[in-house]
């Protein structure tokens, strides 16, 4: 009978959530798409071929069990297929929302490759979390056993710490995170539109980790409030998961005018002022695109969000400067294009020279550039076409061309804290840091990457921190023995 249920993709078309028309959601940061109703979850989870060797399940970073839950929901036993997602991933209807699934599980879906469409699996997804959310399914975290006797602090509440805290918290631990924000979630919360990730979705999280004990220690900043030492001090175990937050700068003549600003600025001002806070940057049009003609530097998916949430805020006109072509940008090509969608132009094969303007900006110098030969990670290079320079009028330009590690050993005054030529924190095959007991995790390990690689960063660590709390609480017992 449960085959009877697959399959179906012979007979039934891929289909999507409703999208909202581009004219209505350029106004508003709401989600621009409805979830699905239960009967088209059904339908479209019946879709998949249950095939022998997962790719969708092998290309996904935490290995979801996704044709398990796909076929749970099929046959209308939600909350089993929920409990089998929930099982490997504690953040599933974030993933659902944010993962870029047409380059993971999607994209590597066996009826995709037979030219049947892929199935709608992060839909799916969404779906069965946020309906648990709704019946009560979502249980609150009870520690298995006490552990409290041992603390584990936690620096960064991002996605991979706050996975950490989650699971450590599980297992009984005490736990503290430290955040230099005044909200827990990171990027989830901060950095991503709340037309990709609504806010209330990150907080219902956060709140479910408050009650089950976690502290939040919010706007704490390591360096200022406490030094990495007394934090050694006052805890068994800790774990940096800062993420990475500096950006990369544009080198060219006029990068420092008002005006020209940097992507994480911008998106963090709009995000305040959708929690409603005073955002002085805001109010006074150094961060608000109202009314300006903005050009948006970059093409991964933070470029994404600030031409999108600058359509929303009334730009006259926002283009996408890109140096390589559409075929070879890094970020999400669906996100491409819900922004064309909303009106904005890609200006591709381009590349900023300078910026015009003494008090403020005022326009662009842009170059043409060409495809050359592969470089060293196979990709081909972008190189200047001669004489192909042209010029875009602009009252805002966005810097958005990814982020690299801030330097820890010196804001933690810690030197003795090894980092790799990036910049990024050295760890072992445990993934402990040059410091006993200091783990690390997320961006501040692997560079620059996807919330759902956090997230597993964030699980893999809990289990190597559980195993050294335990040999520490061992070896306490034997020494008072002895």
């Amino acid at each position: 009978m449960a085959g009877s249920k697959m399959l179906s993709f012979v007979r039934m078309g891929q289909s999507y959530p409703d999208k909202r028309a581009a004219t209505d959601r350029r106004d508003d940061f709401a989600e621009i798409a409805s979830s699905f109703a239960l009967a088209k979850a059904e339908e479209q989870s019946s879709r998949c071929s249950q095939c022998g060797v997962p790719y969708c399940a092998t290309h996904c970073p935490l290995h979801n069990h996704i044709p398990d839950w796909l076929r749970l929901t099929a046959e209308g036993r939600l909350r089993e297929a929920y409990e089998l997602s929930n099982a490997t991933s504690t953040m599933p209807e974030i993933c659902g929302r944010i993962c870029p699934q047409d380059r993971l599980c999607e994209g590597n879906c066996v009826i995709e490759f037979s030219g049947h469409g892929a199935v709608t699996i992060g839909s799916v997804e969404k779906f069965i979390t946020d309906t648990a959310w709704e019946q009560g399914w979502v249980e609150p975290i009870v520690p298995v056993r006490d552990r409290s006797a041992q603390s584990v602090g936690i620096i960064g509440a991002g996605p991979a710490g706050l996975t950490a805290a989650e699971l450590l918290r599980a297992e009984g631990y005490a736990v503290h995170v430290y955040d230099r924000h005044d909200r827990a979630g990171g990027l989830l919360t901060y950095g991503i539109p709340g037309f990709k990730l609504e806010k209330h979705i990150v907080m219902r999280r956060v709140q479910r980790l408050v009650d089950a004990g976690i502290v939040f220690h919010t706007g704490f900043d390591i360096g200022r409030d406490a030094t990495l030492e007394s934090l050694r001090q006052r805890h068994d175990a800790l774990l940096v998961a800062t993420g990475v937050y500096k950006p990369r700068a544009i080198k060219a003549p006029g990068v420092g005018a008002p005006g020209v600003v940097k992507a994480l600025d911008y998106l963090i001002a709009s995000n305040r002022k959708g929690f409603g806070d005073t955002v002085p940057e805001w109010e006074d049009g150094s961060l608000n695109a109202a009314g300006k003609r903005v050009v948006v530097i970059g093409g991964g998916d933070t470029a994404m969000d600030c031409v999108r949430t600058a359509v929303r805020q009334g730009a006259s006109s926002v283009k996408c400067l890109y140096r390589r072509d559409r075929a070879n940008m890094p970020g999400s090509q669906r996100e491409v294009a819900n922004a064309e969608e909303e009106g904005v132009e890609f200006v591709w094969l381009s590349a900023p020279e300078a910026f015009d303007g003494d008090t403020s900006v005022s326009g662009v110098h842009a170059t043409r550039m060409r495809l050359g030969a592969p470089d060293a990670s196979g990709r081909r290079a972008p190189e200047p076409d001669p004489d192909s320079g042209f010029h875009l009028d602009a009252d805002l330009a966005i810097q958005a061309l990814g982020f690299d590690a801030e330097d820890l050993p010196k804001l933690f005054a810690t030197p003795e804290l090894s980092v790799t030529r990036w910049g990024t924190l050295r760890v072992d095959r445990q993934m402990m840091t040059s410091l006993e007991g200091v783990f690390a995790a997320g961006d501040i390990v692997r560079g620059a990457s996807l919330v759902v690689w956090a997230i597993r960063d964030g699980r893999d660590v809990a289990t190597r921190m559980h195993n050294f709390l335990k040999q520490k609480a061992g070896a306490s017992r034997e020494k008072v023995a002895a």
